[in-house]
């Protein structure tokens, strides 16, 4: 199973843990994360994750995602493919740098997108072009189905 997990998703685990939600999805991330070592799933980097990582203002979170980028499989880099599938995603009122993300996504043939952003999941409900779950959703899927 090929996995794009956006900027958001990868920095879930450094966000406040008081709230069960964010704890439960830091969880739910790190799962995905163990199963990729493991070589259960395989994720996919992009020249977008690079540019949202490098303003990473702490030092030692940016760190820590960009070691994912060696564990990826696949590397997106811009292209007019990516930037046509980003103005398609657009009109479902996405802002760009997701757009972006789901485009690099779906280029790289990734089966799923995950991200801890409520809104974006809303919004894309209905797209039919890759599955995009919150991480939680995503592996209780996967549990459920017995699929890992």
């Amino acid at each position: 199973m090929k996995l794009y997990l956006d900027n958001c998703c990868f920095n879930r685990p450094f966000d406040d843990q008081k709230s069960i939600k964010i704890k439960l999805e830091a969880e739910a991330k790190l799962f995905v994360q163990e199963r990729v070592k493991q070589k259960e799933f395989e994720i996919v980097w992009s020249y977008i994750l690079d540019f949202e990582n490098s303003a990473n203002p702490f030092d030692d979170r940016k760190e820590a995602i960009k070691y994912w980028k060696d564990r990826a499989i696949d590397y997106v880099k811009e292209n007019k493919e990516v930037i046509a599938v980003a103005n398609e995603i657009g009109k479902f009122k996405v802002k760009s740098k997701d757009a972006l993300h789901i485009a690099c996504a779906i280029y790289a043939k990734c089966t799923h997108f995950l991200t801890t952003d409520d809104v974006l999941i809303k919004k894309l409900k209905s797209f039919k072009k890759i599955k995009v779950q919150n991480p939680l959703e995503f592996i209780s899927s996967e549990i459920k189905y017995g699929n890992k």
